[in-house]
């Protein structure tokens, strides 16, 4: 592992969590827990079988991954945050609210996953209505599909389908995401190619966290 040699907690931390990866490594054990090596190389599209290694590697070496053989039918070593790599999900989800004013932009070679439709609703908004009836939203972005639940005051999401939603979202990431969080608004959403179905006033009841710029 490289240094940066400064006796500076933030230096000292980029020591451990800066290189290339490392981050959306901690990401995907966050979303996903305890995974195989095929999930994570799934989940991080992009990345060499040989850079992954060398990265769980290192994360074991500095304490925040632990790897174990998980008995049948799994039969296979899991990757699992300690409680020190969990500790890093406030700042992953700062350093998100932060990238957040950065995707108003498409960009042709993103590629898009059904989970990372599912966190953003979940990390960054809240429920503005906690005494209002339970409802759920489900989010359609291509092949990718999500489920925003609201009750008691909680936002909770997950991957796949919902019998009967409330409310349907469907349209590119871009327009999805950007209803979601607060980027845009429905005439925006439209004219980037989305359909919306049902309660459209549920989408008031999901306030941001942190106000962003409107997509364009």
């Amino acid at each position: 592992m490289r240094s940066y040699d400064q006796y500076c907690s933030i230096a000292r931390a980029l020591d451990v969590i800066g290189d290339r990866w490392t981050l959306l490594i901690v990401r995907e054990l966050l979303l996903q827990g305890p995974c195989r090596f095929t999930d994570l190389k799934n989940g991080l599209p992009g990345v060499a079988t040989n850079m992954l290694s060398g990265r769980l590697r290192e994360l074991e070496q500095t304490g925040l991954i632990t790897r174990y053989d998980a008995p049948p039918p799994v039969a296979s070593v899991l990757y699992e945050l300690t409680q020190d790599g969990a500790d890093l999900e406030p700042v992953l989800k700062q350093i998100g609210l932060w990238g957040l004013r950065r995707m108003a932009e498409d960009r042709a070679d993103d590629t898009f996953q059904a989970s990372w439709l599912a966190y953003a609703p979940a990390w960054f908004t809240t429920d503005a209505d906690p005494d209002g009836p339970p409802a759920t939203i489900q989010l359609v972005a291509g092949e990718q599909k999500a489920v925003i639940a609201l009750e008691a005051g909680r936002v909770r999401t997950w991957v796949g389908d919902v019998e009967r939603p409330d409310l349907v979202i469907d349209g590119p990431p871009r327009a999805v995401l950007g209803l979601v969080i607060g980027m845009t608004d429905l005439k925006a959403a439209k004219a980037l190619g989305s359909t919306i179905r049902g309660k459209r006033q549920l989408l008031q009841r999901l306030r941001p966290l942190a106000t962003t710029p409107e997509a364009d």
